[in-house]
């Protein structure tokens, strides 16, 4: 199994759980994160080591990467495995399962890339890369299908574990946050590059919030690696000891905040799924996004708008994304409290058109695969 970052962890480790039910006795080895260790993985080399986003990002790491996949595929193959499980992480994988599969090992690939969004041309080298793949979103299989791809959709993982309706009380309580605070949480990504982009930006926009809004608690959940760079960002917007950083709870700030600042990602579902309203913001390397944006199909770049058809919430991107910005944005949402009831319902909606059963159908799939 390979994961590239938190979010491929975090399903990760999900998956393990519907494997781990189905054959006790299984063996998984690979590159994972906490999540996946935890469930027993054995870690060859950290998710942190793939989890670069941009193009020029990418170039900067790109012998190192290559490196570690070289070294990782001669090693699958020294002793195939009855499966290998691609999650997400498609610029990496990809390759990696298409030497694979032509050894006659099974693959699997979960999480469909985004063809829908971007970079359709990718189709082609799914088709060649994996034996079958596990879709997060219901209109997935069909497009793959069309091109001769065997797919099952499994619904999102996170919608089983994100409950239908959030306990805001117990957050707080457990945040040390009174029941009646307004809460803004800042989420500005895993990645080095995400946090050198966003951070000190999230928070300047959060300090002008507080000027309009004295009152405003603000939560920042935080990965160890990436806390001194977030708590340099919070002194810079001159919010140091007045915030909540903290390792991990991203789920326990979701369910506790009124709304969300928030890099586009994974996230920002997981957002929707606690129907917290949010403004999505990101940026990347100039050039990245003058290489990205003319691939791009659709007029959205968030999951929750993409998969509500719809600018449900804002989107703030490049250029467009500054303090002053996204601190407007996000006082419109807390002085407009029949919007954000009426973005809470459509994320209801999406939140059960996800929820399925994902560990056992996704199971049932690479039990067949294996036995195919």
């Amino acid at each position: 199994m390979v994961a590239g970052e938190a979010s491929g962890d975090l399903l990760g480790g999900l998956l393990l759980d519907g494997l781990r039910g189905r054959w006790p006795d299984m063996s998984s080895e690979g590159i994972g994160g906490p999540q996946m260790m935890g469930r027993g993985l054995e870690a060859w080399w950290p998710s942190e080591a793939l989890a670069v986003r941009g193009y020029i990002e990418v170039l900067r790491h790109y012998a190192g990467i290559v490196r570690i996949r070289k070294h990782l595929k001669q090693r699958l193959l020294d002793a195939p495995p009855d499966a290998f499980i691609g999650i997400d992480a498609p610029d990496f994988n990809l390759d990696l399962e298409a030497g694979l599969k032509a050894r006659g090992v099974k693959t699997v690939h979960f999480v469909c890339p985004s063809i829908w969004a971007w970079r359709p041309e990718r189709t082609e080298k799914i088709k060649r890369s994996a034996d079958h793949v596990l879709c997060i979103f219901p209109f997935e299989p069909q497009l793959l299908e069309r091109e001769g791809i065997s797919a099952t959709y499994v619904g999102h993982p996170l919608a089983n574990v994100i409950p239908m309706q959030p306990d805001q009380a117990a957050a707080r309580r457990t945040l040390g946050l009174a029941q009646d605070d307004e809460v803004l949480a800042v989420l500005p990504g895993s990645r080095a590059s995400e946090v050198h982009y966003h951070a000190r930006m999230f928070l300047d926009a959060a300090a002008l919030l507080r000027q309009a809004r004295p009152a405003m608690q603000i939560i920042v959940p935080v990965s160890p690696a990436r806390r001194a760079a977030i708590e340099d960002a919070a002194r810079a917007a001159g919010l140091a000891g007045s915030i909540k950083i903290m390792d991990g709870q991203s789920h326990t700030m979701l369910a506790a905040c009124d709304l969300a600042l928030i890099a586009s990602g994974t996230a920002t579902l997981e957002a929707a799924l606690f129907k917290r309203p949010m403004v999505i913001a990101y940026k990347v390397n100039w050039l990245s996004y003058r290489l990205m944006w003319p691939q791009h199909l659709q007029p959205w770049i968030g999951l929750p708008n993409i998969l509500c058809g719809e600018f449900a919430v804002p989107e703030l991107l490049q250029h467009a994304a500054n303090p002053h910005s996204l601190a407007a944005a996000l006082l419109e949402w807390l002085e407009a409290p029949a919007r954000m009831a009426a973005v809470q319902e459509k994320f209801k909606a999406l939140h059960s058109q996800l929820q399925r059963d994902t560990a056992t159908l996704a199971t049932d799939a690479i039990e067949k695969i294996i036995q195919s």
